[in-house]
């Protein structure tokens, strides 16, 4: 594998490691310089996810139980793409989320909203050839959270994306267009000014399905001028 796959990323796409608003980064943002380590071949090469098998409905996080979830049915699906605007083919595509009423299915939320036994928050997609991959699922609701007072964090999706291997890993966030807290939000305000709109998923008319689910559309672009901004940079 080419060492340029694993170059670091330009300045001014990702947040940074300290964003005092966001008051876990306080605590946890390195204090000192960071010790670069060279990957070695085995770091880079394995273990080999393409070999990964997944369900045929882990992408579908409303057919996972015994009934159907509560909330609306939505599809999000996108490409993801290096910064020349090619696939980047197989890519193994992981999401989770909270439940309609803003609660994760997690003993370590207490957020006072039920839970929905139909309803675990977790799928994986692999994209195809093309880079193309696709969710179906419920949306998000907005949850309250500690960091500051009347804090709300804004309805979201979580992604992660591993290339063939775990050093290539990647995690973001994804939000819906138009939403009021995004404004107050210090996660998705610790992101560059020009790169934020980047975490919006578009409304997509086109792949909504009549009667049944609208959807959205969420390319992701691992590097570059438009790249997606990422929480690991």
């Amino acid at each position: 594998m080419k060492e340029e796959t694993y170059r670091r990323p330009a300045a001014g796409h990702h947040p940074p490691n300290l964003s005092p608003a966001y008051k876990s980064t306080v605590s946890r943002s390195p204090s000192k310089p960071a010790i670069v380590l060279p990957h070695t071949l085995s770091e880079i090469t394995g273990p080999l996810l393409r070999e990964e098998r997944l369900d045929s409905v882990e992408n579908d996080l409303t057919r996972r139980h015994m009934g159907e979830p509560l909330g609306e049915r939505i599809i999000v699906q996108g490409r993801v793409l290096d910064e020349e605007g090619r696939p980047a083919p197989e890519a193994l595509v992981e999401i989770w989320q909270c439940n309609a009423a803003g609660r994760y299915h997690h003993p370590g939320d207490q957020h006072d909203a039920p839970l929905d036994p139909n309803f675990y928050g977790g799928g994986r997609a692999r994209a195809d050839a093309d880079g193309n991959y696709k969710f179906i699922t419920i949306k998000p609701g907005a949850y309250p959270w500690g960091n500051h007072h009347n804090a709300w964090r804004p309805a979201h999706i979580h992604f992660s994306l591993f290339g063939p291997a775990f050093a290539t890993r990647l995690i973001t966030q994804m939000y819906f267009q138009n939403d009021p807290l995004l404004a107050f939000d210090p996660i998705y305000n610790s992101v560059p000014e020009g790169a934020r709109e980047r975490l919006q998923a578009a409304f997509d008319m086109d792949a909504t399905q009549p009667g049944w689910a609208l959807a959205y559309r969420f390319d992701i672009v691992l590097r570059g001028r438009h790249a997606t901004p990422m929480e690991n940079p």
